[in-house]
């Protein structure tokens, strides 16, 4: 497994990986602005050439908003989320990031112990977050980062 930067080349896989994972998908606009944007920093997991999931980071004032964290539904299971999660998590602190969040749905247990497994806390709940179906958001935390996680 590669872990890269994401590129333009990356935004049709990806929003193929999108579409079949969730009911709100982004659009390939969505992944095109990323790789502008100078604030977000999104990888994408590549396996014998072939891009199988992302995820990504915005630094907002020292916030980092993690999000789109997805992966083909082949190749769950391998441990291809926490990687690109730890990637992430270490590119976002060189950013300038010292505490990460994001929200899950609640009823998503894999995800939920992904994240715990790499140090984020629930801190609280956004109800009716999600539509499609409607259903509430764990909000997670993983606060002070003082050095690079491993």
């Amino acid at each position: 497994m590669i872990i890269r930067e994401l590129r333009a080349e990356d935004i049709g896989p990806l929003s193929i990986i999108e579409a079949r994972a969730f009911s709100m998908p982004w659009t390939p606009a969505d992944f095109a602005r990323l790789i502008e944007d100078g604030n977000s920093c999104y990888l994408v997991a590549e396996v014998d050439d072939r891009v199988v999931g992302c995820c990504g980071v915005t630094n907002v004032s020292g916030d980092g908003e993690i999000d789109n964290v997805v992966v083909d539904e082949a190749y769950r299971n391998q441990g291809i989320a926490t990687a690109l999660l730890e990637e992430t998590l270490r590119r976002g602190y060189v950013m300038g990031v010292e505490n990460f969040t994001l929200e899950v749905r609640v009823s998503n247990a894999p995800a939920i112990h992904v994240y715990e497994k790499a140090g984020f806390v629930s801190e609280g709940i956004r109800p009716r977050f999600y539509e499609k179906p409607t259903e509430d958001a764990m909000i997670l935390w993983k606060r002070n980062i003082q050095q690079l996680p491993h």
